[in-house]
């Protein structure tokens, strides 16, 4: 189970990150996830929206770069330790996660959420869900 997340290449000069954010909020697009990482020439934000498609074609309208990728989502309990029994859990079936970050819950949320770039969504996924872990989809992230 995976869930789409856009990647946007952005030159790395001042402005450039408002007008990305610009172009979503004047076409009303919620951000549930942001990761910005970057270099000295450029930068790469990767997004969680509720339209990916439609948020792919309001950046690429608006002259951004932007692709999509599938990642997980998964719900990691909000206790000292709960990332690493995820990570454990990983690393006992040889996944290798290649970046992941945080996205926004619900206030009331007893949990955090995750996004993971691995080697294999599949087995990650179905790794996870054996371990009872919770895995989100598209549907689940949008009704944070």
């Amino acid at each position: 189970m995976s869930v789409k997340q856009i990647s946007v290449f952005l030159e790395n000069r001042p402005g450039c990150l408002h007008e990305m954010t610009k172009a979503l909020a004047d076409n009303n697009i919620d951000m549930r996830g942001l990761s910005l990482a970057e270099t000295s020439d450029f930068g790469i934000v990767r997004l969680i929206v509720d339209d990916v498609y439609g948020t792919a074609n309001v950046l690429k309208s608006a002259g951004f770069i932007a692709s999509i990728t599938e990642v997980i989502a998964v719900e990691v309990p909000n206790v000292p330790g709960g990332l690493n029994k995820v990570l454990e859990i990983l690393q006992g079936v040889n996944i290798n996660v290649e970046y992941m970050y945080a996205i926004l819950g619900n206030k009331k949320s007893e949990s955090a959420y995750m996004i993971f770039r691995v080697n294999d969504n599949e087995s990650a996924s179905d790794s996870l869900m054996k371990a009872g872990v919770k895995i989100m989809n598209q549907e689940t992230l949008s009704a944070l």
